[in-house]
């Protein structure tokens, strides 16, 4: 396949797995609207209690089993039934621990409702490692139009069985009901959909395990990392307050993890197929990189911008107190949306172990912190995450630049630059906006407009001024002619 043809593959990719995120993210959004209006804080605050020692559980024994079969070059269908069994086997598990575990939760957040909730949803992962495995091979053949059909469909299932269960029992049990009812929905979903059928087999468990072994570590971390600062929280915290910074984390993540999450689907096995050509894999990193930072950077920093509104319009009032945890949590999300493309450079050059390294060194300082300011509330608990996001980035670009043969600080810097000097500008503009009396929805579309005209006519004029560089800019505009030649 040559270059033009790979780009193009992968250009395809992108815009299937990118409209099928945001159309799933839509869809969740629009169930999340719904459901703040049927249901309290306090009852997303306990599902985010019960939720959070569902995938401690899940995670402590995740073997990756994906990755393993993405990584195989040429799998065979013992590996794929391998992979299954192996994941039945954690699932079972799973499962188990979650509803021994199920006592201890309701006493650690000092809420007995979560054990009555974990004893149902501990039958949910066990349910989902049913799911066909050959779902797979559709990421991993960068067949993307089934992706984005199976990922609609699934979402679809979810949505319509959490707001008809909350129209009926109008308390946190919808949503337990919509959980395990969405689940058992994608695994019969899973074999309609893919002709695959996996049986019980151990021949390749040595290979499936060779990877996951490393996936698992990286996974556990990667789960403290991400959720430890909600533990925290709803141990210190009552569970209204852990509603509204759960409600808030989910919301922060949209604008970076939810645009650049179906873009490294793509990525993965691009990065894959051509690891062998150092320079190519460098050219391909920094051009993913632009490309998503030119968009991750100014989503995430305008929602943060217009946080209040947003609010406002989407869920009510009675959740402001949320905002204050969006405005910080985003940042965190911004950070994260660095290191993205070059973890799975890493992971595709067989680098586990620094990404391993990486994130339990955040781990370690974040709970370090959590015990040297033990009087730390939530918002403080979000700004102590943030500095440790800050610390991990120094360290993961440092060893990035070692990893990857010939890339330069300055590469790095370059691709992140503009975008970065147009969001300055943007957030300029949204604030000389604030000066503006309005209601809250007609501030909220005024900046909104706002932010997009100026972010848009910064970031075009700085590409001119430069000389029209090769880069993300002039990689979209490519890609945008060759749509309206089509």
């Amino acid at each position: 396949m040559t270059r033009e043809m790979h780009e193009m593959s992968v250009s395809k990719g992108a815009i299937l797995t990118v409209s099928v995120r945001w159309i799933d993210r839509l869809i969740g959004l629009t169930s999340m609207v719904i459901l703040a209006r049927l249901l309290a804080p306090d009852d997303f605050g306990l599902i985010a209690m019960a939720m959070l020692v569902l995938g401690l559980v899940d995670i402590l024994l995740d073997l990756g089993v994906n990755v393993a079969l993405i990584q195989n070059a040429h799998p065979t269908q013992d590996h794929y039934d391998s992979a299954w069994t192996l994941r039945l086997i954690q699932s079972g598990l799973t499962s188990a621990l979650i509803f021994m575990a199920a006592p201890f939760a309701a006493n650690y957040f000092g809420d007995a409702r979560v054990e009555s909730v974990l004893y149902f949803l501990a039958f949910a992962p066990f349910l989902r490692s049913f799911e066909n495995i050959g779902i797979v091979t559709f990421q991993k053949e960068m067949r993307f139009g089934r992706d984005f059909y199976f990922t609609f469909l699934k979402r679809m299932i979810g949505f319509v069985a959490t707001i008809a269960s909350a129209l009926l029992m109008k308390n946190y049990w919808a949503l337990v009901a919509g959980s395990l009812i969405g689940t058992a929905g994608t695994v019969l979903l899973s074999y309609a959909i893919h002709p695959m059928r996996p049986r019980l087999s151990f021949k390749k468990m040595r290979d499936i395990f060779k990877v996951s072994q490393w996936m698992l570590v990286n996974s556990i971390g990667s789960f403290a990392s991400n959720n430890l600062h909600r533990f925290i929280v709803g141990r210190r915290e009552s569970a209204e307050v852990m509603g509204a910074y759960s409600v808030a984390n989910e919301i922060s993540v949209m604008p970076t993890t939810e645009l650049l999450a179906p873009l490294n689907r793509v990525l993965f096995p691009a990065f894959v197929h051509v690891k062998d050509n150092l320079q190519e894999l460098k050219r391909m990193f920094l051009l993913a990189q632009g490309v998503q930072m030119l968009v991750a950077i100014p989503a995430a920093v305008g929602l943060a911008l217009v946080a209040t509104e947003a609010v406002h319009l989407l869920l009510g009032d009675k959740w402001d107190s949320a905002v204050p945890f969006i405005q910080v949590l985003v940042l965190v999300n911004v950070i994260g949306a660095f290191v993205t493309s070059g973890g799975y450079v890493l992971l595709t050059l067989g680098h586990m172990r620094v990404l391993v390294i990486n994130v339990w060194l955040q781990v370690i300082l974040f709970v370090v912190g959590v015990f040297l300011f033990q009087g730390f509330g939530a918002l403080q608990i979000a700004w102590l995450r943030l500095a440790v996001t800050m610390a991990g980035l120094f360290y993961f670009t440092y060893v990035l630049l070692h990893a990857i043969h010939g890339l330069r600080l300055s590469d790095v810097l370059l691709s992140v630059s503009r975008p970065l000097i147009g969001t300055a500008i943007m957030a300029l503009a949204i604030a000389a906006v604030n000066s503006v009396t309005a209601s809250s929805n007609a501030m909220l579309f005024l900046k909104v407009s706002t932010g997009l005209l100026s972010y848009i006519s910064a970031i075009t004029l700085l590409w001119l001024v430069m000389g029209k560089p090769q880069g993300p800019e002039s990689y979209l505009l490519d890609k945008a002619r060759f749509l309206v030649r089509r």
